[in-house]
């Protein structure tokens, strides 16, 4: 398989889709994630002629065996005889760990009428008991086993597939078996007991209320203007409410054995263990698994309707002004063959040029829209989609409508050029060679989801390698006439069709779109001009740096060095992931530089990296720095600025160099600051629309007292915002103060100390100056049993709400802080039973608890809650009792057990990768207590009993401790 997804197309341009949130095409599932719609063979008459189908491929068959693409062969496939496939994969990244996957092919295009939702509701089931495990028991064996629900233990429902995924922290046999008992239960054994479907019916309707946005209302129609009159609009994943509601058990039964069966299952399972004997559990497992009852239909999903330019404007309060266009055609059905996949490849530069045109655009200095992206994907095997599609500025759809209709134009009428070919060819070879170079790395979890990820579209499983050989031969000697005519057909079949999603109306309505577009067809188009040649400016910063010490950290494999001009280095070598290098530089102090009386101007930080170098454009140091793996981003945590990046060995310099240029010569272009405070105009419109926004919008503020350090900008405070805010809360650290440069991953400590000595080293000597005198101290507001209240526009049966009681910083009794962080997942689970298994009030309560490192006295543990507004009484009171029973009665061994075991273990896990060091070690060249931390991280849980819990709890958790915050809807 060699899938160049729409997302990568848009990151090789180097664009973000964030403000392209509508694009996206959610999946509903108990705990799942949203994600785009899979695909499915349909009767719909597809573009096939002459060339195998994907219908080749016949159920309990592996593609390979129709097709010319040679599989992964570290992948074992196999069949069971009664149909039911299986993939096993050994991988020791990391070690002792794996991953275990259960597809179905079925989803919510093979419900009836009457079922609608009710693949999704039976996902949900699969966690309510089964002929072996008795209802609530599954979820708390996993915990037993450190499997956490959500994180480790999850599952989702699409249109046409279903998953259930369990990733085990070890591979003993007692995990392995008894996870794939579980998996078999859910296969064929589920009881879907009466009472037990109606006590999940309100977490399902929890579910449905946390998805409805304005994004996603945009979506719906949006896809249902797209494919009019087929059949994947009609069959949304979470369903219909009312259907929820009242749904007998038997229904959901029904698609249990009509679709549940081994013909329609695989289990992947990747992870350190013998593939010999995993073989061995798994045919014992399923392979007396038998179907009951007739097995379902494939439903036709209906023709691709024959239209031309139609349009049509949704008014949506609280979306962003977009504007996309789609031309659509039948499915693509063909089989995957090398041919094909040559050819995907050759399709996919001619989108990526495209988008890089679209960038060019997007950083002008009049940009017609915010942000633009195209992109070509198949919707559920019943059509393939290409759109173009732009977040435009408020009141300014037409000038987004003009710009993509004429580049669109553009590109069929000139083609691409060979430089712009040239560019893509060596921008996406970069991230296939790195793909190759840490294939012997790949994560277990990730060749899990790619395994998974070929199944829906009956895909070929290859490797980083593969499909390394498999570009280099599509690209070998291609020219731009061949891309050119090949991208030219993508703008073809039903079309344009123009959505205008819009908070208010536009005058004219559809009409207006279908004028602007047809004024703009009017309008001859030039070919593209040739940029010019730029040299990379940035390549020395002076005589290399001197190392004044070095010293070496043993236990944690770390070497600390400090340079004659005082900047500091930490490095730890790994080989975690194969040719991946961690980089951030961390400058001056973050928040504690920022005065706490003013609104901080750091939600435009962005705009800093986008705003370029002083000597050289973020466009023109895209191509001048093309086929080398870098990249750039600005944060600021408590303590630091910092400047991050993501390399190879071989590219190591130019990150360095990249960052360094950052820190000292930072562009500071209004063009990129313009942009994002055009963005951020309307971004209290769509915050305000659901009660997640509101909440997301006030409660940082809230819990530091007004610190201007959290609190969000109003309105009036981002209209008057200027760069020269940003610029004087920046610069000045980043200017003059101390530097600290993190280094993790496949490196070693020599060549790290000399790129730093080319780069940081030899900069001017910096001193370390330190935080402004009280920076430290953070409010947090005092406890109140009255709720503080903020009101939504959106569904009126949609609230929120958060409690939150004072702890303490991390540094003010370490041991004390993990006893509390223990004591947040007990709360974490008695939230999950009372609230959502017993009661059915939420879909996701969440416990969690945090200690400042860098606020003295600052931390909390809060418990945050979707429910109902009828309902958040009642639930505030579940959640005082909970706390209550906290400190009055111990915990039981189990709990603590099922508490402790999860998070352990994800640390374990976490301790494993380069993300983890590369956060663990920031700062602690001048903090030594985050070493302590980090070495007794685990014994300190470990170590937590039962008394610690009720004693912290008798400590943090009265109710005249808490303070409370409540989203309701407006005039409630």
């Amino acid at each position: 398989m060699i899938r160049v997804s729409r997302l990568a197309l848009v990151l090789s341009a180097g664009l973000s889709l964030s403000a392209c949130a509508t694009l996206s095409h959610p999946k509903s599932g108990g705990n799942d994630q949203a994600a785009a719609p899979s695909t499915k063979a349909p009767a719909t008459p597809a573009r096939t002629s002459g060339v195998p189908t994907i219908d080749l491929v016949k159920p309990g068959q592996w593609p390979q065996a129709v097709s010319d693409v040679a599989p992964d062969p570290r992948v074992r496939f196999g069949v069971l005889p009664n149909g039911l496939r299986y993939a096993i994969q050994k991988n020791a990244t990391p070690p002792g760990q794996a991953a275990l996957r259960l597809w179905f092919d079925a989803g919510s295009l093979d419900e009836t009428d009457e079922q609608q939702g009710l693949a999704h509701f039976l996902e949900h089931m699969a966690f309510n008991g089964s002929k072996n495990v008795p209802e609530g028991d599954m979820i708390k064996i996993l915990e037993r086993h450190g499997l956490s629900f959500g994180a480790d233990t999850n599952a989702s429902t699409n249109f046409s597939e279903t998953t259930y995924q369990l990733d085990l922290p070890k591979t003993d046999d007692d995990t392995v078996d008894t996870s794939l008992m579980l998996l078999r239960e859910a296969a064929g054994e589920l009881t879907i007991a009466p009472d037990a479907v109606d006590r999940e019916r309100g977490v399902v309707l929890s579910e449905e209320r946390t998805r409805d946005s304005p994004g996603y209302r945009v979506f719906v129609n949006t896809f249902g203007f797209q494919l009019q009159g087929q059949r994947p609009p009609q069959r949304l994943p979470i369903g219909k409410t009312e259907i929820l509601r009242t749904a007998p058990a038997q229904r959901i039964r029904d698609f249990y054995q009509a679709w549940y069966r081994p013909e329609n299952a695989v289990v992947v399972a990747v992870g350190d263990f013998d593939v010999d004997a995993m073989e061995a559990k798994i045919k014992a497992k399923f392979g007396d698994w038998k179907t009951v009852g007739p097995a379902g239909v494939r439903p036709d999903l209906g023709p691709v309707a024959k239209r031309g330019l139609t349009a049509k404007v949704l008014v949506e309060p609280g979306a962003q002004t977009s504007v996309q266009m789609a031309w659509v055609l039948p499915p693509d059905l063909e089989l995957e063959t090398r041919a094909k996949d040559q050819e995907e490849l050759v399709k996919a530069l001619g989108f990526a040029v495209l988008n890089r045109r679209l960038q060019v655009l997007t950083r002008s200095d009049a940009p017609p829209f915010i942000v633009a992206v195209a992109m070509q994907n198949d919707q559920e095997h019943a059509a393939q989609i290409t759109t173009l599609a732009a977040t435009a500025q408020p009141g300014h759809w037409n000038e987004a409508l003009t710009a993509l209709e004429q580049e669109q134009r553009r590109i069929v009428q000139y083609g691409v050029r060979q430089d712009e070919l040239d560019r893509e060819i060596a921008a996406m070879r970069a991230g296939f060679v790195a793909a190759a170079a840490g294939e012997a790395t790949q994560r277990t979890t990730a060749l899990a989801g790619a395994i998974v990820g070929t199944l829906d579209d009956r895909e070929v499983v290859t490797s980083p390698s593969q499909n390394l050989a498999v570009f280099d031969e599509a690209t070998k000697g291609l020219t731009a006439d061949k891309v050119s005519a090949l991208l030219k057909t993508q703008f073809a079949g039903s079309g344009p069709l123009i959505v205008i999603p819009t908070p208010t109306a536009i005058d004219g309505a559809e009409k207006a779109v279908t004028d602007a577009y047809a004024a703009s067809a009017k309008v001859p188009v030039a070919a593209p001009a040739a940029p010019g040649v730029t040299a990379w400016p940035y390549a020395t910063f002076g005589p290399k740096g001197a190392v004044a010490s070095q010293t070496e950290v043993a236990d944690l494999d770390t070497v600390f060095v400090r340079f004659a001009n005082g900047v500091r280095l930490t490095v730890k070598p790994t080989k975690f992931r194969d040719d991946q290098i961690l980089v951030k530089a961390r400058v001056g102090h973050g928040l504690l530089d920022l005065p706490p009386a003013s609104q901080s101007p750091l939600w435009a930080g962005s705009a800093y990296i986008e705003g370029g170098l002083k000597q050289i454009s973020t466009q023109d140091m895209e191509r001048v720095l093309n086929g080398k793996v870098w990249n750039a981003g600005l944060g600021v945590e408590d303590d630091a600025f910092s400047l991050s990046g993501r390399t190879r060995p071989e590219d190591l310099d130019t990150e360095l160099q990249v960052l360094a240029a950052y820190a000292t010569e930072g562009g500071w272009r209004p063009e990129a600051f313009n942009r994002i405070k055009t963005y951020y105009g309307t971004i209290h419109d769509q915050l305000e629309s659901t009660p997640g926004g509101v909440m997301s919008r006030d409660l940082g503020g809230l819990l530091h007292g007004g610190d201007g350090r959290w609190t969000f900008p109003s309105r009036q405070q981002i209209a008057g915002a200027s760069l020269e805010q940003l610029k004087s809360a920046v610069s000045g650290p980043l200017a003059a103060d101390s530097i600290e440069v993190v280094i993790v991953g496949d490196i070693t400590v020599d060549k790290a100390v000399a790129a730093v000595a080319q780069t940081f080293g030899a900069l001017p000597a910096r001193a370390d100056v330190p935080a402004p005198a009280g920076a430290e101290k953070a409010p947090f507001p005092a406890p109140s049993r009255t709720p503080v209240v903020r009101t939504h526009k959106g569904r009126a049966d949609q609230g929120q709400l958060f409690i939150a009681w004072k702890t303490d910083d991390l540094f003010s009794d370490l041991q004390r802080a993990r006893n509390t962080q223990v004591l947040a997942q007990v709360m974490q689970l008695r939230l999950t039973d009372e609230l959502r298994e017993k009661q059915g009030a939420t879909y996701s309560p969440s416990a969690s608890a945090s200690a400042s490192v860098a606020f003295t006295g600052w931390g909390y543990l809060a418990v945050s809650v979707e429910t109902p507004p009828d309902k958040i009484d009642g639930v505030i009171a579940t959640i005082r009792q909970i706390a209550a029973d906290l400190r009055d009665k111990p915990v039981t061994a189990d709990e603590l057990e099922r508490a402790k075991k999860p998070r352990i273990d994800q640390i374990e896990k976490a301790r494993e990768t380069n993300e983890y060091w590369l956060g663990a070690l920031s700062g602690a060249q001048t903090d030594p207590r985050l070493l302590t931390a980090t070495r007794s991280v685990l014994a300190g849980l470990q170590r937590v009993t039962v008394a610690d819990v009720q004693n912290a709890a008798k400590a943090f958790l009265g109710d005249d401790k808490s303070w409370t915050m409540i989203v309701k809807p407006e005039g409630k």
